[in-house]
């Protein structure tokens, strides 16, 4: 019985027409060959799975194959069947990556010089050539620069920045790009055909997105699945077999948080964790959701064919018109911080719990981002209809307006006792307390979130200033930013209270831009304009 061979290595490319997704590149190399006009030295780069050692290798058999077709090896002859093989001495595969000292290349350079004995040429392939010292590429300068002719380099990197300008100026560059989803999917169904999968389309198109444009990935996820799977493979089989979240939990998910259902979606999330689901795998669901929403409402009908696939065209259309653009740059830069914590955090589970609170429930935070996301759904409410301002009560119109009352004038001795009466002065407005601010910042502190304690200081640089008028305490902020992190909620009642204990009355607390005038275009300038626009609004609430 024959060992299993993963499939990425089964059906590893052997002609230049068996390679997906790199026509250019391919058929510049199958130009050469034929034409004779071939480089001494050729650089391949791209991401992982691209492939560039496969065609380094196809490469390799084509310059010394005894019968090329059409610039394709024949993978029938000697030479071929050798290189095929791993028994040509003289086509050398060198990983750079445990071979990158200066010693390592000067064994190289003094074994190149020697004449082939199996083949028509010496070839090198080099992979992961970035990993080279710089004295490594020092040594194997020259003799890129003048190999012999019978000498053939392929160098190949994931990480062009990395390789010096000395070596890039002595190759021919060959970029590989990321491969298509569809190009994936249609080689992964070709392979399941060939081994008996049977693989639902569904399935195939998951497999290609997870791909990340790397067919060599596509090909493990799919020998993953297909070895844990009896009968036909789906897209629910696939997510089943390697542990995240499907794409219609996904969109289910991204339906709450448009919703601001903070208990739906801590419920689905727990649903999810308890089946196993990987937290981040299911982050990274969200993210490239979000980042497809904000390319729908850029881009309605350019961007159906950029589309992740985490959701169906359908489902991304109708989720679209729910979430405004900045909240989904607000959440996608929320769902990034935490992905980039989790590796040094203690409990996935509650970084991801606190995540989605704070994505249900954006009037948690007090940053500018966050308050100019949740201005932007107002006003994209505002322009679609949907935000409907409740009509005032209409007041009782009295029937008989009562007689002005004037104050008693000389003469009117014979005027009855209450018309006599002195008239009453309006009530003066309380002055502050000397001390009274100190003394509420005191209060204050220990109680506010930690980045409103910075600007709670009684100096003459203050960032606020708190001034007692009548019955009402203000909070005089020293431009609009301020004025964002301090009007909530939250900061006027507990100023409210510490204010009332402090005075020894009952008072309520407001806040106000104390500045001389700000950037109408700025978030809390609009957020102020239209506050004044729509007063008769007591409470403003996403959703």
């Amino acid at each position: 019985m024959s060992a299993y061979q993963a499939l990425y290595r089964k059906y590893r490319p052997q002609t230049f027409d068996d390679v997906s997704g790199q026509l250019a590149v391919t058929q510049t190399l199958k130009t050469q060959l034929i034409t004779g006009k071939m480089s001494h030295a050729y650089l391949f780069t791209g991401s992982r799975g691209t492939g560039k050692t496969s065609c380094a290798k196809i490469l390799a058999k084509a310059v010394n194959c005894l019968n090329p077709q059409d610039g394709n090896p024949c993978n029938c002859c000697e030479a071929c069947k050798t290189i095929d093989s791993g028994a040509c001495m003289d086509v050398l595969e060198i990983d750079a990556a445990s071979n990158n000292g200066v010693d390592n290349v000067r064994d190289l350079r003094d074994d190149a010089i020697y004449t082939p004995s199996q083949v028509k040429m010496r070839v090198y392939i080099i992979d992961e050539v970035h990993m080279l010292s710089i004295s490594a590429f020092n040594a194997l300068l020259k003799i890129i620069e003048e190999p012999p002719e019978h000498l053939l380099f392929i160098l190949a990197t994931t990480e062009l920045h990395k390789v010096p300008a000395t070596i890039l100026s002595r190759c021919q560059r060959f970029s590989f790009r990321r491969i298509s989803q569809e190009d994936i999917a249609q080689r992964l169904q070709y392979v399941a055909y060939q081994e008996n999968i049977d693989l639902d389309d569904s399935a195939a198109r998951v497999l290609a997105r997870m791909a990340d444009g790397g067919m060599r990935d596509g090909l493990s996820l799919l020998d993953q699945c297909a070895s844990a799977t009896v009968g036909e493979l789906t897209a629910e089989r696939v997510y089943a077999c390697l542990g995240i979240a499907g794409e219609r939990k996904a969109a289910e998910l991204m339906g709450y948080i448009a919703a601001h259902d903070t208990a739906k979606a801590l419920e689905l999330l727990n649903k999810l964790y308890s089946e196993g689901k990987e937290m981040g795998a299911l982050l990274d669901e969200l993210a490239c959701l979000a980042r497809d929403l904000l390319i729908l409402k850029t881009a309605p009908d350019a961007g159906l064919t950029m589309l992740s696939g985490v959701a169906t065209d359908r489902e991304a259309a109708a989720l679209a018109k729910q979430i405004s653009g900045g909240e989904l740059v607000a959440m996608m830069e929320q769902l990034e911080a935490t992905m980039s914590g989790f590796t040094r955090s203690a409990s996935r589970r509650m970084d991801a719990e606190l995540c989605l609170i704070r994505l249900c429930q954006p009037e948690l935070q007090l940053d500018a981002q966050s308050l100019n996301a949740r201005l932007t759904r107002m006003e994209e409410q505002l322009k679609s209809g949907a935000f409907v301002v409740p009509a005032q009560p209409a007041q009782a119109v009295k029937e008989e307006p009562e007689e002005e009352e004037r104050p008693p004038m000389p003469g009117d001795e014979d005027a009855p006792p209450e018309q006599n009466a002195p008239v009453p002065t309006p009530v003066q407005e309380k002055a502050t307390p000397v001390g009274f601010w100190a003394e509420l910042v005191a209060a204050l502190k220990p109680e506010v979130v930690p980045g409103l304690r910075g600007f709670l200081t009684t100096g003459e640089n203050a960032q606020i200033k708190g001034v007692v008028r009548g019955d009402t305490v203000i909070l005089q902020c020293k431009n609009e930013f301020v004025l964002g992190m301090v009007n909530t909620q939250d900061v006027l009642q507990l100023t409210a209270r510490k204010a009332s204990a402090i005075l020894g009355r009952n008072v309520i607390a407001k806040a106000e831009d104390a500045s001389s005038g700000g950037d109408p275009g700025s978030g809390m300038a609009r957020l102020m304009s239209f506050g004044r626009s729509h007063s008769d609004i007591v409470n403003i609430k996403d959703n």
